[in-house]
């Protein structure tokens, strides 16, 4: 259910970003439900926003993949079926274990350092509780590193086109699994396996990871 009554006038009317984060937030939340029609009119009001920089906002949310532009019909928050689920989990499972196999060989010490610190700003963000979005965007630069590591151009534009799909399905995912961010624990595990010296180990450990994410993402739609 839409419940536009969670939104509150923003500070300063002029600035895209701000209200692109808001909108986001809600959508994290929950506050806008998968499926929910949203006009303009009704969103500017709210959010006592002008239309430029909502029109703006949209755009950046709809690049993002969290909300859905139809011709003539108009704009939705984004909403998934199982089998959209079902091909996403299987497709990122098969790239991401691609991607490790081609980037294991360049672990070197500079790069399993940045490795580690995107995985301390991911743990900072949790800690604060506050910005499970923000949080999300660590999320995907933490994954992003096997990709950009690889050396690989066609597999990290794979990685790229399929983003704004993730973002739709880490909420959800974090909604599933009754948490407003990411598991610390599980990202911890791994990075510490991307830092080992068993590729077998990473690479099984992504197929259980994200088949237990499916499952319990799956009995949440």
């Amino acid at each position: 259910m839409t419940d536009l009554a969670a939104l509150k006038p923003i500070e300063d009317r002029t600035r895209r970003g701000q209200i692109a984060q808001r909108l986001r937030q809600l959508i994290v939340s929950g506050d806008l439900a998968p499926g929910s029609r949203l006009t303009e009119a009704e969103l500017a009001g709210r959010l006592g926003v002008s239309r430029a920089p909502l029109r703006e906002a949209i755009r950046e949310l709809v690049e993002r993949g969290l909300l859905v532009s139809e011709p003539y019909k108009g704009l939705f928050v984004r909403s998934v079926t199982r089998a959209d689920l079902e091909e996403l989990y299987s497709l990122r499972t098969a790239l991401e274990q691609f991607a490790f196999r081609q980037a294991w060989p360049k672990r070197t010490p500079e790069a399993l350092a940045e490795l580690r610190r995107r995985n301390a700003r991911l743990d900072a963000a949790i800690a604060a509780g506050d910005q499970p979005d923000r949080a999300i965007d660590l999320e995907m630069e933490l994954h992003s590193w096997c990709y950009e590591l690889s050396g690989h151009r066609l597999l990290l534009e794979s990685w790229q086109r399929i983003r704004p799909n993730l973002q739709f399905y880490f909420v959800l995912h974090q909604r599933a699994h009754g948490r407003a961010g990411p598991l610390r624990e599980a990202h911890d595990r791994y990075v510490a396996l991307a830092c080992g010296e068993d590729l077998e180990a990473m690479l099984a450990h992504l197929e259980s990871h994200m088949r237990q994410g499916l499952a319990r993402t799956l009995s949440f739609i």
